[in-house]
């Protein structure tokens, strides 16, 4: 995954990306254009033209391997991991619930358990969150709780109790869905191997079978880091980085893991995946919330004792066995819908030759988005062109947020992310997924429009460029005049630019939207283009 992000960087990188993809403000036409009139002489002009769009049902289906649950690549080239769990009901857009299946691996090959007579105490699931980012947050850093330390006089270490110090401190998660706190996460054994050569298992329908409850806990919707200290040297005892943590069954890893000492399940990587195939998280409700996770930090942590001899004397010395849960390991977002009827009729009967009233955009599989300018459209902005002697100096395609039946009430503005792509295409039996020309060049994706007293919240999104390759090219296909918008963002690296436009969070993305299409309203999507004229 890695080699081919960064391939893809080299064979893609943009010179001049503008780092902001996102403006909060009313846009001055785009300076394309510009330098085709003499100075001062150009008058801008703002013609509205009409666009079909159009919803796109993917089957509630999208890829969701690892190597989509990706949120961006660090400065070493490595993937940042985003995972999502939870669940949550709507009228417009139905249940969703996601899952998380994954391989677990041993830490070495042929493990020997520290000594003999190996017995396990606990086993703990660590969930942690991906570290917030300047584009995105995961959990509320600055709405900790910290009571003050407390406490304990019997703190098991080894073979005593000792008194200790603990100090919690908790933060509560990004949720997107209703504020209700308690969530009960399972953990489940995968019988189902996870063979990465089946596409089947690259997608967020994959067919995962599961067998045993490994685990089960309460979600407060908070995230904690505990440290323990010991009282009587003021020693540390144990530091739990921030995550949640849940007990998992110590007869399953006894009999599982501890037991097989020596056999061949735990010879090597390639015999323990296909007998401890993986397991899956998933949560007991589907009117809850769904939140983002780091699936590459996931940790099983085993403690256990075993018998130590020396000079006679045999103690039982407590150790730990960390699994290994990261990139190494098969990931596989999992993603169930129950639609409403009327939903699913809307997208059934998508109308790609007027456009649809409305539009239904969602992440994690759900529909996109189809916007095509037409050909009469073309016809009149060539005209323009050619005849009238105009120059494009701005394009944008304005589309509102449906006022009447959708409220962005489960996120912020800065939540609400976009990608505007062409159609991919097959070129010498070789898929390529190509930007919009305006991307391409640096120029922001989207402008941002907030919902004011007379209007809703819009989104203005650039096509200046876009549209001035296709109105000046002499040939063009269909194809030329589609575009595809999308819920998500575009992967970048350390520096900001893009890994490539197939590269998206459109499989962790939790938010959804209804937009106004092609009704008879003043709010109904247009091609808004901006002329110079000679004065």
């Amino acid at each position: 995954m890695t080699h081919t992000l960064k391939r893809t960087f080299a064979m893609l990188f943009l010179a001049v990306f503008g780092s902001a993809i996102l403006y909060n403000c009313e846009p001055d036409p785009d300076s394309l254009g510009e330098q085709l009139f003499d100075k001062d002489a150009a008058v801008g002009v703002e013609t509205p033209y009409d666009v079909i769009a159009y919803n796109i049902s993917n089957n509630d289906s999208i890829r969701s391997d690892a190597s989509r649950l990706i949120a961006g690549l660090n400065a070493s080239g490595t993937s940042v991991g985003v995972g999502v769990l939870g669940s949550f009901t709507e009228g417009q857009f139905g249940m969703q619930k996601a899952s998380y299946v994954t391989q677990l691996r041993m830490p070495v090959d042929n493990f020997d358990f520290s000594g003999p007579n190996a017995k396990v105490d606990s086993v703990v699931l660590v969930v942690r969150p991906p570290a917030n980012t300047m584009d995105d947050t995961y959990y509320i850093a600055d709405s900790i709780k910290a009571p003050g330390a407390y406490d304990r006089s019997d703190f098991p270490v080894g073979n005593e109790t000792v008194a200790v110090s603990i100090d919690k401190k908790t933060y509560p998660v990004r949720k997107y869905g209703k504020i209700s706190k308690a969530m009960t996460i399972n953990v489940h054994e995968v019988t189902s191997f996870i063979d990465t050569n089946n596409d089947a298992f690259t997608r967020s329908n994959a067919p995962v079978v599961t067998g045993d409850l490994l685990g089960s806990a309460v979600f407060d919707g908070n995230v904690s880091t505990v440290t323990v200290t010991k009282k009587s040297d003021n020693t540390n005892l144990f530091t739990g980085n921030l995550g949640f943590r849940m007990k998992l069954d110590n007869n399953f890893f006894q009999t599982r893991i501890i037991d097989k000492k020596g056999k061949p399940e735990l010879q090597d990587a390639s015999n323990f995946i296909r007998y401890f195939r993986g397991i899956q998280l998933s949560v007991s409700e589907t009117d809850k919330y769904l939140f983002q996770f780091s699936p590459n930090d996931l940790e099983i942590i085993m403690y256990y004792k075993y018998d130590k001899t020396e000079n006679g004397t045999t103690t039982h010395p407590q150790t730990t066995l960390k699994f290994n849960l990261g990139s190494s390991n098969a990931h596989i977002g999992k993603y169930e819908y129950n639609r409403p009827g009327s939903f699913t009729a809307i997208l059934n009967s998508a109308n790609k030759v007027t456009g649809d009233q409305k539009l239904y955009v969602q992440g994690m599989g759900g529909p996109s988005v189809g916007v095509k300018i037409s050909k009469e459209t073309l016809s009149n902005l060539r005209r323009e062109l050619y005849d009238a002697k105009k120059a494009i100096v701005g394009a944008k395609i304005r589309v509102y947020v449906d006022p009447l039946t959708f409220e962005n009430k489960h996120s912020v503005e800065g939540d609400r992310k976009f990608t505007l792509v062409p159609p991919m295409k097959i070129v010498d039996g070789v898929k390529q997924y190509p930007f919009t020309s305006d991307v391409a060049s640096g120029l922001p994706m989207y402008y941002y429009g907030k919902k004011t007293s007379d209007k809703p919240e819009y989104y203005d999104l650039t096509v200046t460029k876009t549209l001035k390759d296709i109105t000046e090219a002499k040939e063009f296909s269909a194809e030329d005049l589609i575009l595809n918008l999308n819920l998500g963002a575009f992967v970048k690296n350390a520096q900001g630019t893009p890994a490539g436009a197939q590269y998206t969070t459109r499989a962790t993305e939790m938010n959804r939207a209804v937009l106004v299409g092609n009704d008879n309203s003043d709010l109904k999507i247009k091609l808004l283009v901006t002329y110079g004229t000679k004065k």
